[in-house]
């Protein structure tokens, strides 16, 4: 088995940055970031979006985005403004094209892309901003830009950050934050009441991928849960599902026996996190409900399979974990065999789970 987790103090490269001119003095009064998906890659944005409010404290940053990506900003105090592209309102091309344009035209001194994707370069090529930053691209796509970084590879909230470099930022461990109100709290508390769970007595399982390769079995997650139980017989275990996902929820539930919880409710994303803040421990596919966990502040563990570990953020209260493959890390879609998550047992990593569990367990 191989754990991923990293701490703070890890060295990290220090590759030469590239740009066409020192913007370190720059003071902008207005920025916008470009990150249009996806939902946990959005998330692992926040870190950079705090870095450059610190940074620039008075500047207004706005951020251009999806519109599903929204619950994942919303009441980010970072943030004086989200753009929200909704594919259905701006279906036809010259709507489409007016919309850019308005944003485009909003006024930017520096507009910071991580993704370079061409509704990016629409509201780019609008805007008269003197910095236009992002790493280094293909040639086909340097002329939308002014400045480019390299990136410094490993965690993706860090190598979204290390874009940032040439404006004198430097990532120092920042994690992903999710900001929850008082409101959505108690919801949570009475949520969690009416489902027969406890605070930090409960732990949050996420069994559903989209891709085989990324989504360890359910008799798997199922062993897992009876072997914690077998140490902590007053746990709960809260089986997370999102659209068209509950018979995995219903499946696993139904391997693990007593003790597990499949609420008729789906929560939307925002639930989900406010859950997760009170659950114990996080453990699931690396997905999504991984960075929210993450984001929350509840210790997380990722079973992996095809994903590689730039989703394995740098601290000793989230690890990924695998089986260890000379394969692991292959990013593919498809496999015949499957043998890094068929054969990648729950009693491999049963012990991370519970140190992981002994973090916030009460």
């Amino acid at each position: 088995m191989y754990v991923c987790a990293q701490t703070k103090g890890d060295p990290a490269p220090s590759p030469e940055l590239t740009a066409m001119k020192d913007i370190s003095t720059l003071h902008p009064k207005k920025i916008l970031v470009c990150q249009l998906r996806q939902i946990g890659d959005v998330l692992l944005s926040t870190p950079s979006i705090q870095l450059l409010k610190e940074r620039f404290p008075d500047a207004e940053i706005h951020l251009l985005t999806e519109k599903k990506c929204l619950p994942v900003v919303e009441n980010n105090p970072h943030l004086s403004h989200v753009w929200a592209i909704d594919k259905k309102e701006l279906r036809n091309p010259l709507t489409a094209l007016l919309w850019y344009r308005k944003v485009g035209r909003g006024g930017y001194d520096l507009i910071v892309d991580f993704q370079r994707l061409p509704r990016c370069r629409y509201v780019i090529l609008f805007s008269g901003a003197a910095v236009k930053l992002t790493q280094h691209t293909a040639w086909y796509n340097r002329l939308f830009y002014t400045h480019f970084s390299d990136v410094i590879y490993g965690y993706a909230a860090m190598l979204k950050a290390s874009i940032l470099r040439p404006l004198g930022i430097h990532w120092d461990g920042e994690l992903p934050r999710l900001y929850l109100t008082d409101e959505e709290r108690a919801w949570a508390e009475e949520f969690i009441r009416t489902e027969g769970m406890e605070q930090n007595r409960f732990v949050t399982i996420d069994p559903s991928h989209r891709r085989i390769t990324r989504k360890w079995p359910e008799r798997h997650f199922a062993g897992l849960i009876r072997l914690m139980r077998e140490k902590r017989p007053e746990l709960k275990f809260f089986i997370l599902y999102g659209p068209g996902e509950i018979d995995v929820a219903r499946k696993v539930a139904e391997l693990a026996g007593e003790g597990v919880v499949v609420s008729e409710h789906m929560l939307t994303l925002r639930e989900m996190a406010a859950v997760q803040e009170m659950a114990a421990l996080h453990v699931g596919n690396c997905s999504a409900p991984r960075h929210f966990a993450v984001a929350v502040d509840t210790p997380s563990l990722a079973i992996h399979g095809a994903t590689g570990f730039g989703w394995c953020p740098k601290s000793e209260r989230h690890s990924s974990v695998d089986k260890g493959l000379p394969c692991r890390s292959c990013n593919k879609n498809s496999c015949d065999t499957l043998e890094c998550l068929e054969t990648f047992l729950p009693e491999e990593c049963l012990d991370e789970a519970l140190r992981l569990l002994a973090l916030k367990y009460k």
